[in-house]
């Protein structure tokens, strides 16, 4: 089972799983096909958009475990 770590890139989290964009865009993160997103870490995503790193890789790995 895939899991995402806050220094995983954007676009890599992407790559495992379609399925994690709705959560991304649900959380605030609208910028999933910027520039930003082929070298940013989620950390620095979260930190950008001020947004709790634990809670949001809370629900994106809940997510991939519930596949």
């Amino acid at each position: 089972m895939a899991k995402v770590t806050k220094d995983m890139i954007i676009a890599d989290i992407i790559a495992v799983d379609q399925g994690i964009i709705p959560i991304l865009l649900e959380s605030g993160m609208h910028c999933i096909g910027c520039p930003s997103s082929q070298g940013e870490t989620l950390e620095e995503a979260a930190f950008v958009h001020g947004m709790d790193i634990e809670e949001l890789m809370g629900k994106i790995n809940s997510y991939l475990e519930s596949k």
